[in-house]
This record gives structure tokens, C-alpha cells and sequence, in this order.
């Protein structure tokens, strides 16, 4: 049994697996330029984060019913429970379905189908977190709070994600203000392809609370010290990393820096159909490649449990730190 984790930053539309993406394109007539698995299996290969994004929304077309997003989700929550995820806070895009027409509740209640129930068949409590493109307008991310209002009873905090250059967080203050407003908690993309100062921004501007990637924190010995002191969570995606060329190989991931400075880093899997492993994946990977210690990966761990939203209810955190602590290696 792989050790017991959180997984805080996995996009549900990133675990579409090549099978299910034909399957539901074949089911809802979307045609996609792939013959079959093998052929669509080898357009899994970016050179950046926007040729991801291309391929991303291409097979996105073909989730158009609450049955294709209760089987999305269903599908990963298996995967997770198999790598270890006791608990996962998993975002999802409606501005990219709201664009082909998928309405706010087909994807809401599709996707709570299989997150309402993940808890008695997989094991694995979950939270729902709704994020906004940065590359789109701050007053279409408006119109999408708006929209997800009759549905705030399942939704515990919105996030910032895409192409992260040249959309700097602060075009999102006011839809962050109401955001926390309505209590809602709030996290960000940032420092994955940007600069450090996207970081301060996105805590200083938006209120976030948990950073999502963060790697650019390192070329700032400043903002270091500081998400050191105020115990802000990073959320590193390391397989995601190297895919998408934020750093060039995994030899290379900042990651046992930033845990020696202190950081409260977590490793989750991003966008895992696409980049190559889940989150137990990522485990495996900083160990073997970057040497990272048992007693490493518990903190790791740890930190997943200690960095959720789950301050409504401690008694399930405690049992899950528990079961961390109780864990023994191979």
C-alpha cells in the first residue's frame, strides 16, 4: 500500500485518459483527428505549456453530460485511491465548458455524482475547487462566480490556472474579493512559468492561501524567507515540471532546495493523463531521481494533510496524519 496522501493540485479534466477521451468523443459524435489510443498516446508530448493546452481543450470536447463527468471523476478517484490519496482538492475549468456550451451544473453535478460518494466506495474525502483562465477576462471570471452560486454548497475555494505569462494575478483582484466574500477559499497559480513577483501578487493582491507551483519562489531569497515564515503551502507538480520544461530534467527540480529552506512543499500530480504518472508517480520519481529520504517523503506527506482545507473538520486530518505516521516503507 503506497504511503497515505493528499492530493491538492490535480485538474479533473488533466486525468482524462486517451481510452476515455475517445470513448466519450465516439458516445457525444465530437470527431478528433486520431485514428486510435496509439496515435492520440503520441500527441502527448508538449514543448511548453501552451502546446499542452492546445491538446488539452481538443479533447475536452468530448465531456458534454453529467454521465461523462461522473465518469471522469470516478475514474480518477479509483486511480487516486490505488496511489495512496486519502484526500484530494480537485479543480476544474467551467469557463472551458461554459465556451462549448456545457452549462455550470452539468459539470457540477456530474462531477459531485462521483465526489459525493467517493468517500464509501474509494476511501478518499474530497473538496471541490473552481478555477478561473487567467488568460480570459476578469469580467468573464465574474460571470463564473456568478453562475457557480446556486452550486457554493459544493464548491470550498476557487484557483487561477493556464497560461500563466503575461496574465499577472492581480487582473483577478475583484473576482478574488468576492470570492472571499462569499468564504470561499482561495488558491493560485504562480511561479510555474512566471516570475517570483507573480507570488507576492497572488498572496498580496488575491489573499491566497496556498501557492500552486511556486518554483520561482527560489530566485527570490526575500519571498523565501517570507512563505517560510508565514507556513504558505506550494503545491509541486515534479513530473509536471519536466514536461512542460519549467525545469529541463527531474536531476534538476529545485525541490530538495526548497524543502532544505524550509518550505512547506507538497507533490501532487497536475495534470497526470498528460504528464506522465500520479501522485504516487511523482512519489516514486523524487526518490529515485532526486535521492529524497523516507523521512523526506513522510514530510512530504504530511504536509498534503497539513496544507488542505480540511479545518472543518480536524478530527479527519488528525487520523490522516495518524495513518502518516503509522506508515512503514518497504
Amino acid at each position: 500500500m503506497p504511503l497515505p496522501k493528499a492530493e491538492l493540485h490535480v485538474h479533473i479534466e488533466g486525468t482524462l485518459e486517451p481510452e476515455l477521451a475517445l470513448a466519450l468523443a465516439a458516445r457525444n459524435g465530437v470527431e478528433l483527428p486520431y485514428a486510435d489510443t496509439e496515435e492520440l498516446r503520441k500527441a502527448y508530448q508538449f514543448s511548453d505549456l501552451q502546446s499542452f493546452l492546445h491538446l488539452y481543450y481538443e479533447l475536452m470536447a468530448g465531456l458534454r453530460t453529467e454521465r461523462d463527468f461522473e465518469e471522469l471523476a470516478d475514474a480518477y478517484l479509483a486511480r487516486a485511491a490505488a496511489q495512496g490519496v486519502r484526500h484530494a482538492e480537485i479543480f476544474f475549468d467551467p469557463q472551458a465548458h461554459l465556451a462549448r456550451g456545457v452549462d455550470m451544473g452539468t459539470v457540477v453535478e456530474g462531477l459531485w455524482r462521483a465526489l459525493g460518494r467517493s468517500q464509501a466506495v474509494h476511501g478518499v474525502s474530497t473538496q471541490l475547487i473552481m478555477c478561473f483562465l487567467r488568460d480570459e477576462s476578469a469580467e468573464s471570471a465574474m460571470r463564473t462566480l456568478d453562475a457557480a452560486g446556486p452550486y457554493l454548497d459544493r464548491i470550498v475555494g476557487v484557483g487561477l490556472d493556464s497560461a500563466e505569462v503575461g496574465h499577472p494575478p492581480g487582473k483577478f483582484r475583484e473576482v478574488y474579493e468576492a470570492a472571499a466574500a462569499l468564504g470561499l477559499r482561495r488558491v493560485a497559480h504562480a511561479g510555474e512559468e512566471g516570475p517570483p513577483a507573480y507570488i507576492t501578487e497572488a498572496l498580496d493582491v488575491l489573499g491566497a492561501e496556498r501557492i500552486d507551483h511556486g518554483l520561482s519562489c527560489m530566485e527570490d531569497p526575500a519571498l523565501v524567507e517570507r512563505l517560510v515564515r508565514e507556513r504558505v503551502p506550494l503545491t509541486v507538480c515534479p513530473l509536471s515540471n519536466v514536461r512542460l520544461r519549467a525545469v529541463d530534467t527531474l536531476a534538476e527540480h529545485p525541490l530538495p532546495a526548497m524543502l532544505d529552506a524550509g518550505l512547506l512543499c507538497t507533490v501532487n500530480s497536475d495534470d497526470p493523463a498528460y504528464f506522465g504518472g500520479y501522485v504516487d508517480d511523482n512519489f516514486h520519481a523524487v526518490h529515485e531521481t532526486l535521492g529524497l529520504s523516507h523521512d523526506r517523503l513522510r514530510e512530504l506527506a504530511r504536509n498534503s494533510f497539513l496544507a488542505s482545507f480540511l479545518e472543518h473538520d480536524e478530527e479527519r486530518r488528525g487520523r490522516y496524519l495518524a495513518e502518516v505516521d503509522a506508515y512503514a516503507f518497504e
